[in-house]
């Protein structure tokens, strides 16, 4: 006989638990009062000790990403929670390349300030002898011996 065949549906197990109980009652009443006390004291005690029923709670439970098992159904902010350290880091990001960007533009500033208030004036910067004087550094002293003596008229 197939297995399956001997598995009764739950409505069809409910209708037998209350066939049964229905029998037993009717036979109690025929049974004498020393056996009904016996009977009646016998199911106090199952009830006392009897273990709570484990309610079977059947959900999908998913592993995450991160290995921490969850249930199948999330809340919103499960769902959108990855969403804030994004924010986060977008606008550090911005913030970052806003700081560079100040920071870039007040370097600027100050070296047009130093080139503005120098003795020396700004096209000179531009001339190709002063930019040969910077690398070189100033004249050796015997260039300046030659110099003094080409000026002095002896």
């Amino acid at each position: 006989m197939n297995r399956n065949q001997d598995i009764l549906s739950p409505t069809e197990a409910d209708q037998f638990g209350l066939s049964a109980a229905a029998l037993l009652r009717q036979g109690s009443q025929s049974l004498p009062v020393g056996i009904k006390d016996r009977l009646y004291a016998a199911r106090l005690k199952a009830i006392s000790v009897k273990k709570p029923e484990k309610v079977r709670i059947q959900q999908h439970v998913l592993a995450s990403s991160t290995g921490n098992w969850t249930s199948g159904s999330r809340s919103f902010w499960d769902n959108v929670g990855w969403v804030a350290p994004l924010v986060v880091l977008v606008f550090g990001l911005i913030g970052i390349a806003q700081w560079q960007q100040d920071s870039r533009i007040n370097d600027i500033a100050e070296l047009d300030v130093a080139l503005l208030t120098d003795d020396v004036p700004p096209d000179a910067y531009a001339d190709s002898g002063f930019m040969g004087f910077l690398k070189n550094g100033p004249l050796a002293e015997s260039d300046q011996d030659s110099l003094d003596s080409a000026k002095s008229p002896s």
